[in-house]
């Protein structure tokens, strides 16, 4: 748990830090982990990757967009793209997460 408050704390600073420079922000994981501290049959320390969805958060881009559910991995790099004002190369199989409200 303390390892999830820091990297809450430290993400906190990242926003702020993005804003105040006007960037766009990012923040996602190819795994989860800390939903699950101990392994249900032994007791022991559950270590590995859990395959539960993660989020994918995007700080401080066009209010006028929202992001669609239900995304992959292969989802995020379309989505850059085009925030990037750039064409998805076709030979990328994701589509973007981007979606207007």
């Amino acid at each position: 748990i303390k390892a999830v408050e820091a990297v809450d704390e430290c993400v906190g600073r990242a926003v702020e830090a993005v804003k105040e420079a006007d960037g766009v922000l990012f923040i996602c994981a190819d795994h989860g982990n800390a939903e699950q501290l101990v392994d249900y049959e032994t007791g022991e320390p559950f270590t590995a990757h859990t395959t539960n969805q993660v989020p994918f958060i995007l700080v401080n881009y066009d209010e006028a967009y929202t992001l669609r559910e239900g995304g992959c991995l292969a989802d995020i790099i379309p989505t850059l793209i085009q925030i990037m004002g750039k064409e998805q190369p076709v030979e990328m199989t994701g589509k973007s997460l981007l979606i207007r409200k």
